[in-house]
């Protein structure tokens, strides 16, 4: 499922290109556009397509900024409404009813040949992505043993990253109908997927159904004396639960400011800030750019841009097996500070090459390449990976909802603001304004972030609730 949220935020690139054609069914204008540039990583493909002659929609900038805020409007409340979904019906079962919507976005989209279908397919398949954004990682970090959770965790990242890769590599080749159909059978292929895996054992035992929850933990973790251990904290923790007399409305408003919760909901606030705001999604649409500057013009776009995208996904595989030998803590350090130097180094570089012909065309490249490799091991994928670890089981749908709804509204922002700030302030400016932010919000991490690695979800919720644990 997670790859599929990949598949929505690379499939703009292969859209916005051919919607741009003369004879394209939906008008394309500037304001158009900018609605569809939240998927950043897509545009370059999907520009071309709809500008071509015999494209279905007619291509103007506004109907282009109308279908990519389409997408990119719903994720955030796609967050909040998953966090109070995955509670509600379960986590397994959640992930059943945003298949339905999903495939439903994707065959609007396919079928379109006016404005409107577009727009409600993309904005389904946007809202999706937001369902999905918690829904993932809270899964897995119920379900998978600790020294195995940081691998599984760090594959959301790597399934978006194939998922980006895939439709852009289809979209170079086919068109962006024909990608949409392809696109159509993710969801089908997850619902067959889905029904081979139990639902969350956490969540089962927390629901009163322990029996199920014994069953379904027992599937996923084996019989070790370490499973049977952390099974049995769990049921412990129901019981405890049971004997609390049920909280009112008043008293369960209070429970939302305990630190238990608000603890680690800052902490991974200020971490998706500091993400999105390194410019993670800013850089990757202006990438080509850059390249340009530092190679010359006359460049394939598409080349370079499957070059990225595959860059982006091998240091994505890179991340899922380092983050079962080292902590948390370390990656995010060096991740943020080869993030913040390179992009640092990058605007100094511009700065001092502006308006001069130089030799040194390698050095913008490094900076990228540095960066994207940075910024994937750590940045990226460490704040979905404990996303799914840090929340207490009673809210954990709440906190990780409302920490992903932040990552999607500061992707937003971002993303619409870029372009204002490389056309007003000027590159030099934006690039170390990211690289600031990169610095100042690892420095900020550096004080606040707990190690997860290793731990059970109860030895963690025990640390932000001041339990002492001789594991902790």
């Amino acid at each position: 499922m997670t790859f599929s949220s990949g598949l929505t935020s690379g499939y703009s690139a292969i859209l916005l290109p051919q919607l741009k054609e003369p004879d394209s069914v939906i008008p394309w204008d500037e304001s158009t556009a900018s609605f569809i540039r939240p998927d950043v990583w897509d545009s370059a493909i999907l520009l071309p397509q709809l500008k071509e002659p015999d494209s279905v929609i007619p291509w103007d900038e506004s109907t282009a900024s109308w279908i990519a805020a389409m997408a990119a409007l719903p994720m955030a409340p796609g967050c909040l409404l998953s966090g109070w979904m995955m509670e509600k019906f379960g986590r397994r079962n959640s992930h059943y009813i945003v298949c339905a919507p999903l495939l439903i976005g994707w065959i609007l989209i396919a079928c379109a040949n006016n404005l409107l279908l577009m727009l409600i397919g993309r904005f389904l398949t946007g809202l999706c992505v937001g369902l999905l954004g918690p829904l993932g990682p809270v899964y897995i970090g119920e379900t998978s043993e600790p020294k195995f959770r940081g691998i599984f965790l760090a594959a959301v990242s790597l399934a978006i990253a194939v998922g980006i890769l895939v439709a852009h590599l289809i979209g170079t080749f086919i068109s962006w109908q024909w990608t949409a159909v392809i696109c159509c059978l993710f969801p089908i292929l997850s619902v067959i997927l889905l029904s081979t895996v139990p639902e969350s054992p956490t969540w089962l035992i927390c629901r009163g159904e322990v029996e199920k929850g014994v069953k379904s933990y027992y599937w996923l973790r084996g019989y070790s004396e370490e499973a049977k251990a952390e099974l049995q904290a769990v049921i412990d923790k129901r019981k405890q639960t049971d004997s609390e007399p049920v909280p009112t409305w008043r008293e369960k408003i209070v429970n939302l400011k305990s630190p238990e919760l608000l603890k680690p909901l800052a902490i991974m606030i200020i971490f998706f800030i500091t993400c999105q705001f390194s410019g993670v999604n800013a850089v990757a649409f202006y990438s080509i750019e850059i390249v340009e500057k530092a190679v010359g013009k006359g460049m394939d776009h598409y080349v370079a841009m499957l070059a990225i995208d595959v860059l982006r996904t091998v240091m994505s595989v890179v991340a899922c097996v380092i983050c079962k030998q080292y902590g948390r803590r370390p990656l995010c350090f060096i991740s943020g500070i080869w993030t913040a130097l390179s992009m640092i180094g990058l605007a100094l570089f511009l700065y001092f090459t502006e308006g001069k012909p130089t030799d040194m065309s390698w050095l913008p490249l490094s900076c990228l390449m540095i960066y994207i490799c940075a910024i994937s091991i750590g940045l990226v994928p460490l704040p979905w990976m404990m996303c799914g670890e840090v929340f207490p089981t009673k809210v954990r749908g709440l906190g990780s909802g409302i920490s992903s709804a932040t990552t999607f509204l500061a992707f937003f922002v971002v993303v619409k603001t870029a372009p204002g700030m490389m056309s007003n302030l000027g590159e030099v400016f934006t690039f170390l304004f990211y690289g600031i932010v990169a610095f100042i919000g690892t420095v900020i991490l550096y004080f606040i972030l707990p190690e997860t690695k290793g731990k059970s979800l109860q030895e963690i919720e025990d640390k932000f609730r001041g339990i002492k644990s001789n594991k902790v």
